[in-house]
C-alpha cells in the first residue's frame, strides 16, 4: 500500500506539471492538483515538451494553458492573471503564490480547493482581484493579507473559513467589495472597518460573529449594501447612527438576535431594501416617513407594538411589506394597497399574520397582484367586514417568490434549426425565426435590492447587453430563482443578426473577459453580480479558452488555466500505465457490479470521487478505519490525497439506496451552506458503488455522547448549547433554504459534534422539499408522503396521516431534548421517552429522571428546558412551537444560565475556547463507539484526527 501511495504522489506531480502546462489528455480534471508549487510545475518543465512552438507558444496547438516569453527560470515572477474558474479542481493554495510579484487577479472561483490561505498572499501588492469564494477552504484569515494595498474585490464566501475578521483588514484602502458570507467566522466586527473610504458592500451573513454592531460602519461614507443576516450579535442592539447611511440601498439583519428599537431609517434617502426580521426588537415601528424608492420592509418575527404606521401607503414601489407575528395592534389602512398598478409586473406581498389587528380603514377589497394575509388576527373573527375569510382561512408560510419570465410564444419549424447540436431559435430576434448557436452563462446577483424582478427586467437586461456591448435581443434570460437573499439566473448570448450564426473565438473571448475582469458599470439595485459558469457546447466546445487579458508584452508570463483536452502520446501512455499498475495492484478492492448497468451520476459543482481514491482514503476499507456501522452500511474516516480527514459513507452490498434518495442527500447538501449543517465534500456513484463523503466530525455523535457508553459527560450548559445548534440548523432549513425543507430524520444520531462540539445536523438522504407558495399566497401546510424515519422520534400526526409538515421536525428534535434531559432512548423496554416524561413531569417527579451525569444545574433553566421539549411533542402539531419559537426559548434560557456554567466549569472549559485543541486530544484516548443506528450515519470517530500546522 505505501508503495502504491508512493507511485500515485509521483504521478500526481508529474501530470500536475504537465497539465498546468499543456493542458493534456486528462479526463477528470478534478483529479489532477493544479495548485502544486508554481515554480518548479509551471516554469522548469516547459523546455521538455517536444511539441511546444518555439516561434509563437501563445498560439501553440497545445490547448494550455501558458504564455510564455523565455526568459530564463525566474519569469514566473510576471504573472499577471491567473484564472481558475470553474475548473472543479482540487488541492491546496501554495505558498509560493506569495512569489507572484505582479499578479493582478487571483481567481479560483468555484473549484474544489481545500486548506488555508497563505499568508504569502500578503506579499502580492499588486493584487487587485482575490477571488476563492465556492471552494473548501478552512483555517482563519492571515492578518498579512491586510497589506494588500491596491485591492480592489475581496471574495472567500461559501467556503469553511473560521476565526475572527483581521483588524489588519482596515488598511485595504481601495477595496470595494468585501464578500466574506457564508463561513463560519467569528468574534466581533472589527470598528476600524470604518476606515475603508471605498467600500461599497459588505457582505458578512451567514457566519458566527457576535458582540456590537459597530456604530462606527456608519461611517463608511460609500457603503450601498450591508448584509449581516444569520450571526449572533446577542443582546447588541442597531446602532442610531445607521440611519446616517445616505448611500446606503440595502440594510439586512435578518436573524442576529438583535434587541432594542426599530432605529430611524427616515435621513436615508436612497433606501430600497430593509430586513430586520426573526430578531428580538422591542417598542414601535418609527411613524417617520421612510424614502419612497422602498421595495421591501421585513420586520416580521419580532416583539414590536403599537400600530401599523400611515407612511406605509405612501410607497409606490413597495412589494413586500412583512409584519408577521409581532404584536401589533390597532388598524390596517387600505390606502397601502389601494395605489398599487395592475399589471403582470406589479405584485405586493402584505404579510400581517399573528398579531393583534382589530379593524380595517377602508375597503378590504386589495386588486389581485396583492397577497394580503391576515390569519392569527382578531379582525379574521368580525364577520361584519366583507371578504374576510379570503384572507384569513390559509395559514400559508413562508414568501412567494415564483416568477415566471415572459418567453417568446412563436413557433418556428424545428427542421430550420439544428437543435441537436447548440442551436436554437433567438427569441427576441428582429428577423423572425434566425436560428443560432448561445453561449450559456450561469450568473447570479448576490444581494439585489428588490424582492420581485419582473419589473426591473427591462432596466437589467439594458444594464447587462451595455456592459457587454450587446443589441438587447442577442440576451436571453433563460430561467431565475431565488436562493435566499441571492438571484440565480442562467443566460443564453446570441451572435447578432446578419453575422454568422455562431460567435468568433475573439467575442467568446472578449465577452468571457468581460465578466471575468468585473468592469461592468456598475447599478446599485442589482448589487454585485458574479460568474457561476461560462459553458460552451458545439461549435463553441473546441474553443480555448485562454488568456482573456489583452496583448501579451516582453517578458511577462501570464497564466490562464482553463479547462482543455489535448492529445499527448506520452502522457496517455503515463496514464495507461498508471492506471494498469493500479488495476494490478487492487484486484481485490475492485467495487461490486451491479446486476443492471448503470451510468454513473455527475452533479454540477459537486466532487466526484473514484472508488479506488476512497480505496486509497481508508487504507482499502480497512476495519482499523471504520467509525461506524448501520442498516445502510458501514463509514469510515479517510484521509483524501490532499491530506482532508474525511467520513466516507458507504453502503454494504445488498442495501444500496435507490438513486432517489442517494440523489437527494448530494443535491440537498450541495447547496446548503450553515454553520449547524455537516458539509458535503463529495461522492462516488461508480459502478456498484454508493458513498457519501462528508467533513468528519472528530467528536461523534450525540448519540454516542448521551451513550452510557460515553467515558465522558456533558454538563447542562454544553447539552443546552448542542440543543441551540441543532435546533439553528433545522430553522435554517426550515426558513432559509430555498426551497425549504423538511428533514424527516431527525434523531440524535444524526447530531454531530465538531472539534469544539459544535452541532451540525446531517443525512438529507430522506429530506423532502417544502410545498411552495402559489400565486395567490396560499400553499398546503404538509408534503404527501409514504412514513420514513426512525422509531421513537417519529411524529405520530406523520405516522398516522402520513402528512409530513415542519413540525414533524420539530416533534422529533423534541425527542432529542429529551434524551438530552434524561440520558434515556427513545424506546427502551416497551417504554417510550415521550411518554414516561410527561407522567413524571404531570406527577412533579420529574427532576428524578434527569440524567445525573451532567452535574449540577439550574433549576429554573431545565424546567424551562423541560417544558419546551414537551410543548415540541404535543400529538397535535398546530400545538407545537414553530422552530423560531424553539431558537429563541433556548437563547431565553442560555441568557438564564450563569456564565461559569456554559464556558468556565472544569468539564466544559476543555472544550471551548482558543485552547481546546490539547485538552480534546485528551479525551482522544476513549475506546471508539461502534453505534448501529436505523440509518448508519455516524460519520464521525472519537479519534481525533492529527494537525497538521499551518
Amino acid at each position: 500500500m505505501m508503495r502504491l501511495r508512493a507511485g500515485q504522489c509521483f504521478l500526481t506531480m508529474l501530470l500536475c506539471c504537465l497539465t498546468l502546462l499543456a493542458a493534456a489528455q486528462i479526463t477528470d480534471p478534478s483529479e489532477v492538483s493544479a495548485l502544486g508549487a508554481i515554480k518548479n510545475s509551471l516554469v522548469d518543465p516547459m523546455k521538455h515538451l517536444k511539441n511546444w512552438n518555439e516561434g509563437d507558444p501563445c498560439t501553440s496547438n497545445w490547448t494550455g494553458v501558458l504564455c510564455f516569453d523565455k526568459l530564463g527560470n525566474d519569469s514566473y515572477l510576471h504573472v499577471q492573471q491567473i484564472l481558475l474558474l470553474d475548473m472543479k479542481l482540487s488541492g491546496t493554495l501554495t505558498p509560493e503564490l506569495g512569489q507572484l510579484s505582479q499578479l493582478r487577479i487571483l481567481d479560483f472561483m468555484w473549484n474544489n480547493i481545500s486548506g488555508s490561505i497563505p499568508k504569502e498572499v500578503g506579499n502580492i501588492a499588486s493584487l487587485e482581484l482575490f477571488l476563492l469564494n465556492g471552494n473548501r477552504l478552512s483555517g482563519s484569515l492571515p492578518s498579512e493579507l491586510g497589506y494588500l494595498s491596491n485591492l480592489d474585490r475581496f471574495q472567500i464566501d461559501e467556503n469553511l473559513i473560521s476565526g475572527p475578521i483581521p483588524e489588519s483588514f482596515s488598511n485595504l484602502n481601495r477595496v470595494k467589495h468585501i464578500h466574506f458570507n457564508n463561513n463560519s467566522l467569528s468574534g466581533h466586527i472589527p470598528p476600524q472597518l470604518s476606515n475603508l473610504s471605498n467600500l461599497v458592500h459588505l457582505l458578512l451573513d451567514n457566519n458566527n460573529l457576535s458582540g456590537n454592531l459597530p456604530p462606527e460602519l456608519s461611517n463608511i461614507p460609500n457603503l450601498r449594501i450591508l448584509q449581516l443576516d444569520n450571526n449572533n450579535f446577542n443582546e447588541a442592539e442597531i446602532p442610531a447612527s445607521f440611519g446616517n447611511m445616505s448611500k446606503l440601498l440595502k440594510l439586512s439583519l435578518r436573524n442576529c438576535s438583535l434587541h432594542g428599537a426599530v432605529p430611524d431609517l427616515s435621513g436615508i434617502p436612497r433606501l430600497h431594501y430593509l430586513d430586520l426580521s426573526m430578531n428580538h426588537l422591542t417598542g414601535s415601528i418609527p411613524s417617520n416617513q421612510l424614502p419612497k424608492n422602498m421595495t421591501t420592509i421585513d420586520l416580521s418575527d419580532n416583539q414590536l407594538t403599537g400600530s401599523i404606521p400611515e407612511g406605509f401607503s405612501d410607497l409606490p414601489f413597495l412589494q413586500k411589506l412583512s409584519l408577521e407575528n409581532n404584536l401589533l395592534t390597532g388598524s390596517i389602512h387600505a390606502k397601502i394597497w389601494q395605489d398599487v398598478g395592475i399589471g403582470a409586473k406589479t405584485r405586493l406581498l402584505l404579510d400581517l399574520r399573528k398579531n393583534s389587528i382589530s379593524n380595517i380603514l377602508g375597503d378590504l377589497n386589495p386588486p389581485p397582484n396583492v397577497t394580503l394575509r391576515l390569519q392569527g388576527n382578531p379582525i379574521c373573527s368580525n364577520a361584519t367586514i366583507q371578504n374576510i375569510d379570503r384572507f384569513c382561512e390559509h395559514e400559508a408560510g413562508g414568501d412567494n417568490t415564483v416568477e415566471d419570465l415572459e418567453n417568446s410564444t412563436v413557433t418556428c419549424p424545428v427542421q430550420l434549426c439544428h437543435l441537436d447540436n447548440n442551436f436554437e431559435y433567438v427569441p427576441s430576434s428582429p428577423l423572425p425565426c434566425y436560428c443560432a448557436s448561445p453561449l450559456r452563462i450561469g450568473y447570479r446577483l448576490k444581494s439585489p435590492s428588490f424582492y420581485y424582478f419582473l419589473p426591473y427586467v427591462n432596466e437589467f437586461e439594458n444594464y447587462l447587453t451595455r456592459s457587454l456591448n450587446l443589441h438587447r435581443y442577442q440576451l436571453s434570460i433563460e430561467s431565475i430563482g431565488w436562493e435566499g437573499p441571492r438571484l440565480r439566473m442562467y443566460l443564453k448570448l446570441f451572435p447578432a443578426v446578419g453575422d454568422t450564426k455562431t460567435f468568433n473565438e475573439s467575442e467568446i473571448l472578449r465577452i468571457r473577459g468581460r465578466f471575468t475582469s468585473w468592469q461592468f458599470n456598475g447599478i446599485d439595485l442589482f448589487g454585485p453580480y458574479e460568474l457561476l459558469n461560462f459553458t460552451l457546447l458545439g461549435p463553441y466546445s473546441d474553443v480555448n479558452l485562454r488568456n482573456t487579458g489583452g496583448s501579451i508584452s516582453k517578458g511577462m508570463l501570464i497564466a490562464t488555466v482553463l479547462a482543455a483536452v489535448a492529445s499527448s502520446v506520452t502522457i496517455s501512455a503515463i496514464v495507461a500505465f498508471f492506471i494498469a499498475r493500479r488495476h494490478a495492484r487492487n484486484k481485490h478492492i475492485m467495487p461490486r457490479k451491479r446486476l443492471s448497468s448503470k451510468h454513473s451520476i455527475k452533479i454540477d459543482g459537486v466532487k466526484s470521487f473514484t472508488f479506488n481514491e476512497m480505496a486509497l482514503a481508508t487504507e482499502d476499507f480497512s476495519s482499523s478505519t471504520q467509525v461506524g456501522q448501520g442498516g445502510y452500511g458501514n463509514v469510515y474516516r479517510g484521509i483524501l490525497s490532499d491530506n482532508t480527514v474525511v467520513a466516507i459513507k458507504r453502503a454494504k452490498e445488498g442495501s444500496l439506496q435507490g438513486n432517489k434518495e442517494f440523489l437527494t442527500e448530494i443535491e440537498m447538501l450541495s447547496r446548503l451552506h450553515h454553520r449547524n449543517l455537516v458539509s458535503l465534500v463529495g461522492y462516488c456513484d461508480e459502478e456498484g458503488e454508493q458513498m457519501v463523503v462528508y467533513e468528519f466530525m472528530p467528536n461523534g455523535t450525540l448519540q454516542d455522547w448521551l451513550s452510557a457508553k460515553s467515558k465522558e459527560c456533558l454538563n447542562f450548559g454544553m447539552r443546552l448549547r448542542i440543543a441551540l445548534g441543532s435546533a439553528k440548523g433545522i430553522l435554517y432549513l426550515h426558513t432559509d433554504a430555498h426551497p425549504p425543507i423538511f428533514h424527516r430524520d431527525i434523531k440524535a444520531s444524526n447530531i454531530l459534534l465538531d472539534s469544539k462540539l459544535t452541532a451540525k445536523v446531517s443525512d438529507f438522504g430522506l429530506s423532502r422539499l417544502a410545498p411552495v407558495l402559489d400565486d395567490e399566497g396560499t400553499v398546503p401546510g404538509h408534503v404527501s408522503t409514504v412514513v420514513k424515519g426512525t422509531p421513537g422520534y417519529l411524529d405520530p400526526e406523520y405516522l398516522l396521516t402520513h402528512m409530513l409538515t415542519d413540525k414533524s421536525d420539530v416533534y422529533s428534535l423534541g425527542v432529542v431534548f429529551l434524551e438530552i434531559l434524561t440520558g434515556m432512548q427513545p424506546i427502551s423496554h416497551g417504554k417510550n421517552i415521550v411518554r414516561e416524561v410527561i407522567l413524571a413531569h404531570r406527577s412533579g417527579t420529574m427532576f428524578s429522571i434527569i440524567d445525573s451525569r451532567m452535574g449540577s444545574y439550574p433549576s429554573e433553566c431545565v424546567e424551562r428546558f423541560v417544558d419546551l421539549a414537551i410543548r415540541c411533542c404535543e400529538d397535535e402539531p398546530e400545538r407545537r412551537p414553530s422552530m423560531l419559537d424553539v431558537v429563541r426559548e433556548l437563547e431565553n434560557i442560555i441568557r438564564m444560565m450563569p456564565q461559569s456554567e456554559i464556558y468556565s466549569s472544569e468539564s466544559t472549559s476543555q472544550y471551548f475556547g482558543e485552547s481546546s485543541t490539547s485538552s480534546l486530544l485528551t479525551s482522544a484516548s476513549r475506546d471508539p463507539y461502534i453505534s448501529s443506528s436505523a440509518s448508519g450515519n455516524d460519520l464521525t470517530s472519537s479519534v481525533i484526527p492529527s494537525l497538521t500546522p499551518r
